[in-house]
């Protein structure tokens, strides 16, 4: 959906960049917004108040750069993640940075070779790689969209694939990658001297155990997550990576200096500091999960199991860009993530989701009846 672009002449624009076209989901002003992923649920009084304590105590200091290391910020997410998944990491084992997209983009920065991914996955991983220059391998996941092993780990060996992407949750399928699968592709990849970058963007979601767990036993795994989705702080823009310390030293060759502003820093450290809170919401966006998928079912749609706050659905007569504009005629945006005969739908609060599933019955019975 994404406009072409005619480059002027005069423009020195790579060449490779001019046939590229940027990442973004349509933004449009209509009253059920369930097309990108979000957290449905706002902070509340409590939290707000919290975060504004926390930022409020650094604003007397905006002139100075802020800590460049963010090294406060660095030890609670190693505590965080201790917390959840029994690990021992410290700050040493932790970056952070503007988002899990900054991350991602100072991994293709920072190391050597090709890079390969299993799709249907998440775009942008694909697109940060040739932004930077990188040849990029997408290998067809399987129809039920698990990963072909033999496949994958026949082309780890044949190719120059040093940075091997996977998605866990995976976006836009939501299923999951066992982690006896990641560890064999860790084990594989790291013969070849190649990193596997584990994409948990999702993890909070999911019943699966982090990668970050095989780290210890895989030096070459990199764990990038993310607080946008879970922590319901997708506007504060903090992402972070799991790894060894020389990953993490890798990453301070192709960082900006003063890249994460001290305001942030201040935000994620008081959003950390009430966690539980913040993760509050999980379980009834899971339960509401579960509730939504039966509902499509039952209304005879296909859906692929989901360990995320979305679903991913075919089974409608119509092509996947006529349901999602029947959806938009009555309010309701969703995501055609260009999987045909595929829509994605992220999870909404109980008023979200049952006009969604309205709308949706409404667009089915229409097309049915032309």
């Amino acid at each position: 959906m994404t406009k072409e672009m005619n480059w002027p002449d005069w423009l020195p624009l790579r060449q490779d960049l001019r046939k590229l076209s940027p990442y973004g989901a349509p933004q449009l002003d209509l009253p059920v917004k369930l097309n990108t992923n979000e957290n449905p649920y706002s902070l509340d009084q409590k939290m707000q108040q919290h975060l504004n304590a926390g930022i409020g105590r650094h604003l007397e200091f905006l002139n100075r750069y802020p800590d460049r290391d963010a090294s406060e910020l660095r030890s609670a997410l190693a505590h965080f993640i201790n917390s959840r998944s029994s690990t021992s990491f410290t700050s040493e084992n932790i970056w952070v940075a503007n988002g899990s997209n900054e991350i991602l983009q100072s991994i293709a920065l920072a190391f050597d070779g090709e890079a390969l991914g299993f799709e249907p996955s998440y775009s942008m991983h694909p697109l940060i790689c040739r932004v930077v220059g990188r040849a990029w391998n997408g290998v067809p996941r399987n129809s039920d969209f698990a990963i072909n092993m033999e496949k994958a780990l026949s082309i780890i060996n044949e190719r120059n694939v040093k940075i091997i992407f996977l998605t866990t949750p995976n976006n836009p399928t939501g299923t999951s990658i066992p982690l006896s699968q990641i560890e064999k592709i860790a084990e594989t990849a790291l013969l070849r001297n190649a990193l596997v970058v584990v994409d948990e963007a999702y993890a909070e979601f999911s019943s699966t155990p982090s990668a970050s767990t095989l780290i210890e036993k895989c030096p070459n795994i990199v764990v990038v997550r993310t607080m946008s989705k879970a922590f319901a702080f997708a506007g504060a823009r903090v992402g972070y990576l799991v790894a060894r310390p020389e990953v993490i030293n890798a990453m301070l060759l192709v960082r900006l200096p003063y890249h994460l502003s001290a305001l942030t820093q201040a935000a994620a450290l008081a959003a950390l500091e009430l966690a539980s809170e913040m993760l509050a919401n999980v379980e009834r966006i899971i339960r509401s999960r579960e509730k939504v998928a039966h509902e499509l079912r039952t209304l005879g749609m296909t859906v692929a199991p989901s360990d995320s706050n979305f679903l991913l659905f075919s089974g409608f007569g119509a092509g996947a860009e006529a349901i999602w504009k029947e959806l938009v005629e009555q309010g309701v945006l969703i995501r055609d993530v260009g999987i045909a005969g595929h829509l994605r739908v992220t999870i909404g609060t109980e008023r979200e989701n049952d006009r969604f599933i309205q709308a949706l019955s409404k667009a089915l019975d229409k097309n049915q009846n032309k």
